[in-house]
């Protein structure tokens, strides 16, 4: 459109300096066959004025910094989750946290919270991500070929196919993940949100994989498939083997989505 109204200008100005109708119809055939446009329209157009440049439309900025700082401490006291996943969490919690002293903010800024969308929430945070480098989180360079043979899966459950279980680990360990602590293993089928759980002393990979084997000992029904986050304690060699050998499926997140394992992680703060 720039090309056109510039083309349009110059002749513009030889059609207004025409002496004769045929000279200027001379000039609107030109114009018409050049870019193919509706002669009635270029004669509206060419009498009158044509602006220089398209105006360009600024979008209002509703959500400033101080929403976005806000938004940033509401992230991080959640535990970091999407902006799907934290836009219901806001329209319930902003106003308990505000009593509680946790998030300190004044009206206006709080009832943007309860209106930002999912995709506006992402946006935002993309630059905090980015800092907190939390894609760091799995260290899959030290041995990336077992990754290889657990193919991941994000979503797609059949929820009336009763065995597919998905594991999880709970870390009780306070403010600090230094020295041994306290795990508990978090066992829940997708189907009929059956929760078994079973504490280890550590993370290591034969304690986690007794544990899960004492869990499947007492479930009440067969196993199909077990799915886990990408942490080292479930992706082994052990826990390959095994489900091979008992002709058990086995699938993983995607790296850095831990809500593609959101079932057992929220059933880690209420087993049935």
């Amino acid at each position: 459109m720039d090309a056109k109204n510039q083309y349009l200008t110059v002749l513009q100005e030889k059609y207004f300096k025409a002496k004769s109708k045929k000279e200027k119809s001379s000039i609107l055939n030109e114009y018409c066959k050049n870019t193919h446009q509706n002669r009635k329209y270029v004669i509206g157009r060419i009498n009158s004025s044509i602006p220089s440049s398209p105006k360009k439309r600024r979008r209002e900025n509703i959500y400033d910094g101080y929403v976005r700082v806000a938004l940033v401490e509401a992230w991080k006291i959640f535990d970091y989750p999407c902006g799907q996943r934290l836009v219901p969490i806001l329209k319930k919690q902003i106003d308990n946290l505000r009593d509680l002293g946790e998030l300190l903010i004044p009206d206006e800024v709080a009832e943007k919270l309860k209106k930002i969308a999912p995709a506006t929430i992402d946006r935002k945070l993309r630059h905090q991500k980015q800092v907190l480098h939390r894609e760091r989180k799995y260290h899959r360079g030290n041995n990336p070929l077992i990754y290889q043979e657990i193919p991941i899966k994000a979503g797609g459950w059949d929820r009336s196919l009763v065995g597919q279980v998905q594991i999880d680990l709970v870390l009780h360990c306070g403010s600090s993940a230094s020295g041994l602590f306290i795990n508990s293993l978090s066992v829940v089928d997708i189907a009929t949100g059956w929760w078994e759980g079973e504490g280890i002393m550590g993370s290591g990979q034969e304690r986690t994989f007794k544990a899960l084997t004492n869990i499947r000992g007492r479930t009440p029904f067969a196993w199909l498939e077990i799915h886990s986050d990408n942490d080292t304690a479930f992706i082994n060699w052990h826990l390959i083997r095994y489900a091979k050998a008992q002709g058990i499926g086995f699938s993983r997140s995607r790296a850095y989505k831990k809500n593609d394992n959101d079932i057992a992680r929220t059933e880690e703060l209420n087993p049935c």
